[in-house]
């Protein structure tokens, strides 16, 4: 679509909004910033203000909304919103971020989606192909948006971008050269109508994709495995219970990856070749090899990147031991499946620390995997008594009033051997700003114990 001269609605001034914002004045279009937060709750309003951008604070005008030749949707705004459909009857042309950035990308697009592990198989795939001599550009959902890489002025070969269901929700021609799915487990229900709902939104990734392009699917998913009969791009699977002729092996029990390309046995990784622990790991790091080698990595570049990544903040990230019991943080565990998987890592006992904003998880599924693994339950934040009635008949449970007295009442449980565990299968906007300002706050809360 032309940008110059036109009327372009962008929906929402977080990071994304202010550097679509940004980008789009600099290419002559008639901006316009809304949001329903009020001025002196946006950070990012000073600056959209020096760049002379028009802007509506505090509230969502239709009439704006059915002026616009273009609407520009942020991720963190639902597309299901009256504005956005009274917009989309009219037959205003509504996108997302991602998909204006799509527009100007020439370079081949590998793009990770997944409800867990997708940074981490994102910061992976973009040190392969790094080390395999590429210059690479990272970025999506990860933190740096992809209208960013645009305005730079030294392009890439390469662009590795971590995508969120949110995002793919507002893609027209968005089309990756390589596509992965890491896993489909319930998530952000809270946005969606139903689970249903949330798995079409991950499987958009591979609408637009033909027989030239690559698809790295988790074939032990079985929602995954639902989407494989519509993609027409090459596909490679990863499974720790099936062989493939192009894809990766993994055994759990040993911690190894055998790769096969065209059935013939090409690599095998032990787990002296990486730093990462757990089967999700393991699943990771199969999804990023095989997306490196989608667009054109090497094998001795994919070994020194597993060699040199030591894991990502606030991922089962390791704080300290106190009198023999181990802290660990995992403030990015924002749902359901991320507590489990982070339950599965350890085998000691684990006094868990839940809690936070609810995005509509059904705790009650954890019931099997707190009573193997958990000797006591700690609470925080606005769903304790939503995760109380899932979970609080399975182990002891009690409410913390913050973190550091969730903390302190979990060193008095422990014993020396446990785990300590923040894992909190919810959203932390109830009390911090994001999930490393809570992890944070966690790792600050064990250090007050030396004290």
């Amino acid at each position: 679509m032309e940008i110059v001269n036109k009327n372009i609605l962008i929906v929402g001034l977080a990071r994304t909004g202010i550097a679509t914002a940004r980008f789009l004045k600099n290419k002559g279009a008639f901006v316009i910033v809304t949001d329903i937060a009020k001025e002196e709750n946006l950070p990012n309003a000073k600056e959209a203000k020096d760049l002379g951008i028009n802007m509506e604070l505090g509230v969502h005008k239709i009439e704006t909304f059915l002026k616009a030749d273009l609407i520009i949707l942020s991720p963190g705004v639902s597309h299901t919103i009256f504005e956005i459909q009274r917009a989309r009857e009219k037959g205003t042309l509504i996108v997302g971020e991602l998909e204006l950035a799509s527009w100007f990308i020439k370079e081949p697009i590998v793009a990770i989606t997944g409800t867990n592990g997708k940074t981490t198989t994102t910061e992976l795939t973009y040190k392969m192909l790094m080390e395999s001599g590429f210059k690479v550009f990272v970025g999506g959902n990860i933190g740096n948006p992809l209208i960013g890489y645009i305005e730079k002025e030294e392009k890439r070969e390469v662009v590795v971008a971590e995508v969120s269901s949110f995002q793919l929700d507002t893609i027209q021609t968005f089309k990756p050269k390589v596509s992965a799915i890491l896993n489909i487990t319930e998530d952000h229900m809270d946005r969606y109508k139903n689970f249903e709902e949330y798995i079409e939104s991950k499987g958009t990734i591979f609408k637009n994709q033909d027989s030239n392009d690559f698809a790295v699917l988790n074939y032990d998913d079985l929602y995954v495995r639902g989407l494989v009969d519509k993609i027409k791009s090459r596909k490679l699977f990863f499974s720790s219970s099936f062989e493939f002729k192009n894809g990766a092996t993994i055994d759990a029990n040993s911690s190894t990856i055998t790769f096969y390309i065209d059935g013939i046995k090409k690599e095998l990784f032990t787990k002296e070749d990486f730093n990462l622990f757990g089967k999700h790991n393991l699943e990771n790091i199969a999804a990023a090899v095989l997306s490196a080698f989608c667009a054109g990595a090497s094998f001795q570049g994919v070994r020194n990147a597993l060699k040199n990544f030591k894991g990502l903040p606030h991922r089962i990230e390791y704080v300290d031991t106190i009198c023999g019991v181990k802290y660990f943080d995992d403030s990015k565990g924002t749902n359901i499946d991320a507590v489990f998987r982070a339950l599965e890592v350890f085998t000691d006992p684990v006094i868990l620390i839940m809690g936070g904003r609810d995005k509509g998880g059904s705790f009650h599924l954890l019931q099997d995997r707190v009573k193997e693994r958990v000797k006591n339950l700690i609470l925080i934040g606005e769903s304790k008594k939503d995760i109380r009635k899932g979970l609080g008949h399975v182990v002891p449970t009690e409410d913390a009033d913050n973190m550091e007295d969730a903390v302190l009442k979990a060193s008095k449980k422990a014993k020396a051997g446990d785990i300590v565990l923040l894992s909190p299968a919810c959203a932390s906007f109830d009390m911090y700003k994001n999930y490393a300002e809570r992890g944070k706050d966690f790792c600050r809360a064990v250090s007050l114990l030396k004290q």
